[in-house]
């Protein structure tokens, strides 16, 4: 045995054991807590339990279960966007087409065409996977920062098509609404609130499904190759814009079943989500979680989410009303709050709120010691 192998040996046995069944507890709850959590979200429609300050009513309220739901539609898509940012090095800004698309192409269908729900939604995801195709293969022509330029570039014409309103298949700034009678019954009024979040609950599953699983392929690896350097993936005889398309029209997919999630959850589609703002809200919701992690994207999705939705309450409400105007002008932007909180988390986690975790098992076990030269030499038999 070599005195490498013998070092450490001697060095593991007098490290400090956890108590029997520690490890095991620990294994149990890093590989069952998603199915926990899971079950949990299963339930919550059923649940009356209050939560004051993260929700205005009790946890299976219409209004609590809306805002939940909308959450999990942003975890989800952050998730796929990161797809392109955290696992290909591709920052695209024009991933809010391809969410748009899902829900204007279902709308159009539905109101136009008068098929089925359906199919509708069936043809809105298959115009986005096109669109995605089509356009990702003219944009990953260039890499860098030309890359990200061409993506806003369709994304600003997709956005100024859809305020123009041609035909009148999109209604223009106002948006366009869905009848509620050419949408599923089980999927209209408030009464089926819990039906519309389950639906939300089923594509974060699915797109958390699909990420993950896609990542531990061979592709994914090729994916990780091309963000560390495309070039030496060149070198080993890889095309690198066939994966990267492949990324692309993946995440593009994701995205339009999102678009007809947001659809059924807001009754309709509206032009914001066609801008460049709703991209760079998904981009901050990537960098907030931990860009490149299992969980930190979807992490960051929702908290973004809930945190741009209760700010804006808490900004016009009488308590920041009553404020001194020094106070009272910035407090009443919710922009401005959710920018604060975003520099804060950046400039206090590098990494995300999913490296999180990690810093806290370390600040916990301290500073690592490294014995000095001449002891670790004497421990290897050299003089």
């Amino acid at each position: 045995m070599s005195t490498v192998t013998e070092t450490h040996d001697r060095t593991t046995d007098e490290r400090p054991t956890a108590p029997a069944g520690a490890g095991s507890a620990t294994g149990l709850l890093r590989r069952w807590w998603p199915a926990a959590v899971l079950l949990l979200l299963l339930v919550a429609p059923f649940s009356a339990v209050p939560l004051p300050g993260l929700l205005d009513g009790p946890l299976g309220s219409p209004g609590s279960l809306q805002l939940l739901a909308t959450c999990l539609l942003f975890g989800a898509l952050a998730t796929g966007y990161d797809l392109l940012l955290g696992r290909t090095g591709l920052l695209s800004f024009g991933h809010a087409l391809y969410f748009a698309t899902g829900s204007y192409a279902t709308n159009v269908f539905l109101l136009e065409a008068g098929l089925p729900f359906a199919v509708s939604a069936l043809l809105g995801l298959c115009s986005g996977i096109v669109l995605a195709l089509v356009l990702g293969s003219v944009s990953l022509r260039v890499t860098g920062i030309g890359f990200s330029m061409v993506t806003l570039a369709f994304a600003q014409a997709g956005s100024i098509l859809v305020s123009r309103n041609p035909g009148g298949l999109t209604g223009g700034e106002e948006g366009r609404a869905a009848p509620a009678d050419l949408l599923p019954s089980w999927l209209v009024g408030i009464d089926h609130t819990a039906n519309l979040y389950w639906v939300a609950l089923g594509y974060l599953v699915l797109t958390l499904a699909v990420v993950h699983w896609v990542v531990r392929s061979p592709t994914g690896r090729v994916w990780e190759g091309i963000k560390e350097n495309e070039r030496r993936v060149e070198v080993l005889g890889l095309k690198p814009y066939g994966f990267k398309l492949t990324a692309f029209v993946l995440a593009g997919a994701l995205a339009a079943l999102g678009g007809l999630v947001h659809l059924l959850l807001t009754g309709g589609s509206t032009p914001q989500t066609t801008t460049s703002d709703f991209t760079l809200s998904l981009l901050v919701m990537v960098v907030l979680g931990g860009s490149g992690t299992r969980w930190g994207p979807m992490v960051g999705g929702i908290l973004y989410t809930w945190a741009d939705h209760r700010l804006g309450d808490l900004a016009g409400s009488g308590a920041v009303a009553d404020l001194p105007a020094v106070l009272r002008v910035p407090l009443s932007q919710p922009l401005f709050l959710l920018g604060v909180l975003f520099v804060a988390v950046v400039h206090l986690l590098p990494g995300g709120l999913a490296r999180l975790p990690a810093r806290l098992a370390a600040a916990r076990r301290g500073p690592a010691r490294t014995p000095a030269p001449h002891v670790a030499r004497k421990e290897n038999g050299q003089p």
